[in-house]
């Protein structure tokens, strides 16, 4: 069945949009800038508090049990496993200017 009745008042009033050849009204990468921008910010939070926690358990672990050399080792790698990730979230805030 095929609807053919009349447009409603509602449907009048509208703007008609024209699409050109290729284009659609989904949303697009610069909709989303300022979300992506926020996940980031909240990501880099994250990870630079759980690179604080781990620095304070190294520096406990190291004071308390000197016999727990392997553990402090695993913990230390994976600080610095934090530190490059870190490191990637700021490079990605920042916007690429080519001067």
């Amino acid at each position: 069945m095929t609807d053919t009745s009349e447009p409603t008042d509602d449907e009048k009033k509208r703007p008609k949009t024209l699409l050109r050849s290729g284009e659609d009204n989904g949303p697009c990468d610069k909709d989303f800038d300022g979300a992506n921008d926020e996940a980031l910010v909240i990501r880099l939070a994250i990870l630079e508090e759980e690179h604080r926690d781990l620095d304070a358990a190294i520096t406990s672990l190291e004071q308390n049990s000197p016999y727990e050399r392997l553990t402090i080792a695993r913990l230390k790698k994976k600080k610095l496993q934090l530190k490059d990730e870190i490191g990637e979230v700021k490079d990605a805030m920042l916007p690429d200017i080519i001067a």
